[in-house]
């Protein structure tokens, strides 16, 4: 087996790389080799920036030997076919939301890695922060007993007001579902398990909307998406859930509250890696704060777990199951909305297993 950090090309040199390299670099197990863009200008400015020696196009990345691991933030239509060139060059492949255009897509990459017996992890990996694995640590304590409903919600009039080009928010791919969906549904597949069912109603408050900041402020642009979606999701077993993804709202909300036959829990954001998280009894008359043990190093932290799994020879929690599955969810909502009928879902996957409380990114294991 392989000893030492794991080689890592990230392709996409847009505003999230920024995030996602300051924390790379950091991380001892893994050693970032190459930043890729189909703007070769900006890959070199960010690699520059970022200390790392080789910069280019995806083919020059994917030629650096040493690269196992592709870090796939390229925009959401073309996540599929960067990770199929990736994993035909023989190497593991982990990707930005959403996991692929739509679940087709995304079925074609899954077959693609277990035929090459590689592996493939996707965002969001805000799940494995410390508000979400204590949140995690709580369930599984029995704290609140066993889960039966749960309240999700992100709320909000979307993005135009401070986005300079809002555009691909409203275009399929996009809109509040596909856009901050995989923070919400990531955190309860892997709070809850898998979902059986789902059924959704939509609605899109406007044609047109209207760019509020920037060169472009006052242009008008085209809505092809639903704003508002009122999804239930059915945990088999276990509880049911009701979330909103809007950007139709008024109401600024983020939010997920569990509720329990012993009391219930109100989770951080899930687009954080941080707190709070709180927790009420049946006869509590107000909630109180329970302790949120972990990490809160940021995006990547997902790619860290990968790569150490790949040198354990253990399975990653971020991973292209829980990815792909989510991406059904999200286009069965879609689905429903549109048939006005509930959706099986046909895919499932693995319940992550729980961080260590102590896991560390910044100590070396490799």
């Amino acid at each position: 087996m392989t000893n030492g950090p794991v080689g890592v090309a990230l392709v996409g040199a847009g505003v999230i790389s920024g995030q996602y390299l300051r924390n790379l670099t950091a991380f001892p197990d893994v050693r970032v080799l190459a930043v890729a863009d189909l703007d070769t200008d900006r890959a070199a400015a960010v690699a520059r920036e970022h200390g790392v020696p080789v910069s280019g196009d995806l083919g020059t990345a994917l030629a650096v030997p040493e690269v196992e691991i592709v870090v796939n933030l390229t925009v959401p239509a073309a996540h599929a076919a960067v990770a199929l060139e990736s994993l035909r060059a023989g190497k593991h492949v982990y990707g930005e939301k959403p996991f692929a255009m739509d679940v087709d897509e995304a079925a074609k990459v899954m077959a693609e890695a277990a035929d090459r017996g590689l592996r493939l992890g996707g965002a969001p990996d805000t799940f494995l922060g410390a508000g979400l694995q204590s949140a995690l640590r709580a369930l599984r304590s029995g704290l609140v007993g066993a889960p039966v409903a749960v309240t999700a919600a992100t709320q909000s009039l979307g993005p135009e007001s401070w986005h300079p080009n809002p555009e691909f928010f409203y275009q399929p791919g996009g809109g509040p579902l596909f856009d901050l969906g995989p923070y919400y549904l990531t955190a309860l597949v892997a709070l809850l398990g898998p979902v059986a069912r789902v059924a959704a109603g939509t609605r899109r408050a406007r044609d047109q909307r209207v760019v509020g900041s920037g060169p472009k402020a006052g242009t008008l642009f085209p809505v092809a998406v639903p704003t508002h979606v009122n999804a239930l999701l059915d945990f088999p077993g276990t509880a049911t859930a009701a979330a909103t993804f809007s950007f139709d709202s008024a109401v600024n909300r983020r939010m997920i509250e569990i509720i329990g036959t012993e009391g219930a829990l109100s989770l951080p954001d899930p687009n954080t890696f941080e707190g709070p998280l709180l927790a009420r009894g049946l006869r509590d008359a107000d909630w109180r704060e329970l302790p949120v043990p972990g990490t809160t190093a940021g995006r990547g932290i997902g790619v860290l777990d990968m790569a150490r799994s790949i040198r354990a020879g253990t399975p990653h929690r971020a991973s292209g199951e829980l990815a792909y599955h989510v991406l059904d969810l999200m286009s069965a909502i879609a689905e429903s909305g549109e048939r006005a009928e509930f959706r099986p879902i046909a895919s499932t996957t693995p319940v992550p297993e729980p961080l260590p409380e102590d896991w560390d990114p910044y100590a070396a294991t490799a």
